[in-house]
C-alpha cells in the first residue's frame, strides 16, 4: 500500500489496548494500542506529531521515518476527524516539549504501525472546548458537536448522576418499573402529543406528558415504592430550559405523609448532586411559598442573594399618591426593593433598567427612590408621598443614604415578577451573593388553586394534588385559600422537580373536579378509571419529579438544556441532525385514515439540511 493512495486497512488482530487518558508515564517502554481521531496533525521537519483524542482524552503520538517509513508516509496524508489505529511505545517527551495543560503531556507513543480505519469529511467547526459559531449550525452538525470536551463532560456528568440516582432509590427499597408511552389524553397543564390509532381509527392515544396517574395505579395495586427515569412529552413552546421531550426521575411511595417524602427526596438529591461532585448540606432549608413570594417574589428563590423585597401594600391603602392607590384598590400590591450602597448605579442605568421593565418584562413603570448622603431624597415620585408613607418607607426599608429603592404598583404576579428579575440582576451585578457555591431549599404549602385568565379557579400544579388535612373543610367554604400537599426542591434559584401527596379518597377528588368546573359526566368520561382505582382501596401517597434535564443542567453549568442532551429539538421544535419533523407518505396517512388540511398541504415544510 502506498502512502499516496492511504487506503482503509481493516483493523485485523489490532486491538485497542488503552484509551488515550490511560498513556501516562507509568507505561514507559510498554507497546500500547490505542484509537480515536486525529485531533490535529503537525509536521516538524519530518517528523510528523499527531493528537489522538478519544472518549478519554487526547495523547500525542509521534511518526518517525526513521522507525516506520511506511506510517511516517501515511501520516503526512492524514486529517482532522480521520478515524486512526496505532500501535507503537510510550516514551517521555524531552523536558523542554512537555505539556503540563494535557493530562498525558508527560508522554508520547512512538508509532510502530498505524491503520487508517477511515476518513472524514472537514469538520464544520473545530472539535475544540470554545468555539464561535451559531447554535444552528451545531445542532445540523451534532454529531460533530458531541465530540466537543463539554458535551462529553455534560453527558458523562449526567450518566454518573443517572447510576447514582438509582442506586439510591433502589437502596431506599424502590422498584423501578415501566408504564406506557401509548396512553389516554388527560389535562395536564400543556399540550398533548397525539398519536392515531390505525386499529380504532378516529381515535388517539397521547404521549405521556408525565406517568402521574400511571405511578398512582401503581400505588393502589400495592407496590408501596416506584421510580422510573421517565421519557416525557410536551407540546409546549420552546425556551432555554425546556424541550418538547425530556426525561424525570419520578418516584411515588405509599403510606407516607410530607416528611417521609422530603426525607427520600433530600437522600435522592444529595446522591445525585455528589455524583457531579456537588456536597449539599442536611437537613434542607425549607420556605414556604407564602415566604418566598413575600421576600424573594418568586417560588423558586436564589437565596444566596443578599437582597429582599418590601411589602408596603398596607401603607398606601388610603394613599393620595394615584399610582399606588390605584394598584391597592384593583386590588394588586405595592412592593419594594431596596439595595443598600448602590452609589454604583447611576441615573443612566436606572433610566435603562426601567425601560427594560418596560419592553422584556412588561410592566408600567419602575419608581425609584435614591437616598442622599445628607438623608434626602432623590426621586421623580417624592413629591407625591406624605411624610407618615415617607416614615414607613424608611421604617421598613432601612433606608439609609447610598440607598436606592426600587418599586412595583401592580397586579401581584406581576409586580413581584419583575421585582423578583431586578433582585437577581442587580445582586449578581452588584456582587451581593453569598460565596456559597451551592445553596438547596424545599419550598412547601403551596396553593391548592389559582385564577385562571378566565376568573375561574383551576389546580396550581395539577388536579391530583391532596390538599393540607388541615384545610378539607375549606374545600366546601373558601377553597381559593385551601393549601396544597406540593413541595418543590430548588437548587440555587432554579426548580429540580416537585411533587406532592396525592387524592387517595375518590370524594375529595371529585370535589376538586367540582371546584375546578368539570361536570360529573365529563368527569366520570376522563377520569372514571382514575376514580374506579381510588374506590378500590387506594392507600395515602405521594411523589416527586424531578426534572433530569434541568438538573444536569445546573450541575454541569450549562445554560441550556440543549447543551445535557445528545440530540436536542431546537426552540421550534425541530431536529436539524435528522430533519424532523418531516412529511409522511400518502399511503401512512390513508391506512391511518387521516388527511392533511389544504392549508397545512400548502406550508413550507421546516428548513432542510443546507438552507
Amino acid at each position: 500500500m502506498t502512502g499516496s493512495e492511504l487506503a482503509l486497512d481493516a483493523m485485523g488482530s489490532l486491538r485497542r489496548t488503552h484509551a488515550a487518558a490511560e498513556i501516562t508515564p507509568a507505561l514507559v517502554g510498554q507497546e500500547v494500542v490505542i484509537a480515536g481521531w486525529v485531533q490535529r496533525r503537525r509536521d516538524h521537519g519530518g517528523v510528523v506529531f499527531v493528537d489522538l483524542r478519544d472518549r478519554e482524552g487526547l495523547v500525542q503520538v509521534v511518526f518517525k521515518p526513521e522507525v516506520s517509513p511506511e506510517c511516517h508516509e501515511r501520516a503526512g496524508q492524514l486529517r482532522s476527524e480521520y478515524v486512526l489505529l496505532v500501535r507503537g511505545v510510550v516514551e517521555r517527551r524531552s523536558p523542554e516539549t512537555v505539556n503540563p495543560k494535557l493530562a498525558t503531556g508527560e508522554v508520547e507513543v512512538n508509532v510502530r504501525e498505524a491503520r487508517l480505519l477511515n476518513r472524514a469529511t472537514p469538520p464544520p467547526f473545530p472539535i475544540e472546548e470554545e468555539i464561535e459559531v451559531d447554535e444552528a449550525t451545531r445542532l445540523r452538525y451534532r454529531l460533530h458537536d458531541l465530540r466537543r470536551p463539554p458535551l462529553q463532560r455534560a453527558l458523562r456528568l449526567r450518566h454518573a448522576m443517572y447510576q447514582a440516582v438509582r442506586r439510591s432509590l433502589t437502596d431506599l427499597g424502590f422498584l423501578e418499573i415501566e408504564t406506557p408511552m401509548l396512553a389516554k389524553s388527560t389535562p395536564e397543564g400543556a399540550r398533548d402529543f397525539l398519536v392515531p390509532s390505525r386499529l380504532q381509527p378516529g381515535s388517539f392515544y397521547a404521549l405521556p406528558q408525565s406517568p402521574q396517574i400511571m405511578k398512582q395505579l401503581l400505588m393502589v395495586a400495592g407496590f408501596d415504592r416506584y421510580f422510573q427515569i421517565a421519557r416525557c412529552f410536551r407540546d409546549e413552546d420552546q425556551r432555554a430550559d425546556r424541550q418538547l421531550e425530556f426525561t424525570q426521575v419520578d418516584l411515588e411511595l405509599s403510606f407516607v405523609g410530607v416528611e417521609e417524602v422530603l426525607e427520600v427526596l433530600e437522600v435522592v438529591t444529595a446522591a445525585g448532586c455528589a455524583a457531579a461532585g456537588v456536597t449539599l448540606g442536611r437537613p434542607f432549608r425549607r420556605l414556604s411559598y407564602q415566604e418566598a413570594m413575600d421576600r424573594y417574589g418568586n417560588d423558586r428563590p436564589d437565596t444566596r442573594i443578599r437582597l429582599e423585597l418590601v411589602d408596603l401594600t398596607d401603607a398606601f391603602a388610603a394613599s393620595e399618591f394615584r399610582a399606588f392607590r390605584a394598584a391597592v384598590d384593583r386590588g394588586g400590591i405595592v412592593k419594594c426593593l431596596p439595595v443598600h450602597d448602590a452609589a454604583a448605579l447611576s441615573r443612566g442605568q436606572i433610566d435603562r433598567l426601567e425601560a427594560f421593565v418596560k419592553k422584556e418584562l412588561g410592566g408600567k413603570g419602575l419608581a425609584w427612590i435614591r437616598v442622599e448622603a445628607d438623608g434626602s431624597w432623590q426621586s421623580p415620585i417624592a413629591k407625591f408621598l406624605s411624610d407618615a408613607e415617607q416614615g414607613e418607607i424608611r421604617a421598613r426599608t432601612a433606608a439609609r443614604p447610598g440607598s436606592l429603592l426600587f418599586f412595583q404598583a401592580d397586579e401581584a404576579n406581576r409586580a413581584n415578577a419583575i421585582l423578583s428579575r431586578l433582585r437577581v440582576d442587580l445582586g449578581e451585578r452588584l456582587g451581593r451573593v453569598d460565596d456559597r457555591p451551592w445553596e438547596v431549599l424545599f419550598v412547601v404549602d403551596f396553593p391548592l388553586f389559582e385564577r385562571g385568565e378566565d376568573g375561574r379557579l383551576t389546580y396550581t400544579h395539577q388536579p391530583f394534588v391532596a390538599p393540607l388535612d388541615a384545610d378539607l373543610a375549606l374545600l366546601e367554604s373558601a377553597p381559593e385559600r385551601a393549601r396544597g400537599t406540593h413541595y418543590d426542591v430548588v437548587l440555587n434559584g432554579v426548580e429540580l422537580g416537585s411533587g406532592s401527596l396525592r387524592n387517595h379518597r375518590a370524594d375529595v377528588q371529585r370535589r376538586i373536579f367540582e371546584i375546578m368546573g368539570y361536570a360529573k359526566q365529563e368527569t366520570e368520561e376522563r377520569f372514571g378509571f382514575m376514580l374506579n382505582a381510588l374506590d378500590a382501596g387506594a392507600p395515602p401517597h405521594g411523589g416527586f419529579a424531578f426534572g433530569f434535564d434541568r438538573w444536569a443542567m445546573v450541575l454541569a453549568g450549562c445554560e441550556s438544556l440543549r447543551d445535557v442532551i445528545a440530540f436536542p429539538k431546537t426552540q421550534r421544535g425541530q431536529d436539524l441532525l435528522m430533519d424532523a419533523p418531516a412529511r409522511v407518505e400518502p399511503e401512512q396517512l390513508a391506512e391511518l385514515q387521516l388527511e392533511i388540511s389544504r392549508k397545512a398541504a400548502a406550508s413550507e415544510p421546516g428548513p432542510r439540511r443546507g438552507q
